[in-house]
């Protein structure tokens, strides 16, 4: 890909709402990394799964974070798959923490499709892997016959 073509990739993923989801996974970044650590050193025998799901949930924010950021190729798709794991955590932790709440006697940011952080967790995903697609035809434009 051309040096122009990747700026002008990278300027659109990061550009519009795409800054918002960046400074929306940072954000969660840093809570579920918080929230997690401050669980796990703290009260880990209290709920063992439900703590280590939500530090899962952590690692998976900071790589989108990152990877949304950087908006390289590379990391669009590293991004898009990371989006794709959060789905799939989060509607099988949801789905879990109603049909199995002995093992969740702490929520996790993902139990209950994220209703504990104004149910962000379930849209954030969505939301990112839409505005990878959207901001993707950036790439097309530059190429020859599109």
């Amino acid at each position: 890909m051309p040096d122009t073509a990747r700026t002008d990739l990278q300027t659109a993923t990061r550009s519009g709402i795409g800054r918002e989801l960046i400074a929306l996974y940072a954000l969660f970044s840093v809570a579920a990394a918080s929230r997690s650590a401050v669980q796990i050193g703290t009260r880990f025998d209290d709920a063992p799964v439900a703590y280590l799901l939500s530090a899962f949930a952590a690692l998976v924010y900071i790589v989108g974070t990152v990877c949304l950021a950087r908006a390289s190729v590379v990391s669009r798709r590293i991004a898009t798959i990371s989006c794709v794991v959060e789905i799939v955590g989060v509607l099988a932790v949801s789905i879990a923490s109603y049909t199995l709440p002995q093992e969740f006697p702490e929520p996790t940011v993902w139990s209950h499709f994220g209703s504990g952080y104004l149910f962000i967790p379930v849209i954030l995903p969505i939301a990112a892997l839409w505005w990878l697609r959207r901001t993707h035809t950036g790439r097309s434009r530059t190429s020859p016959g599109a």
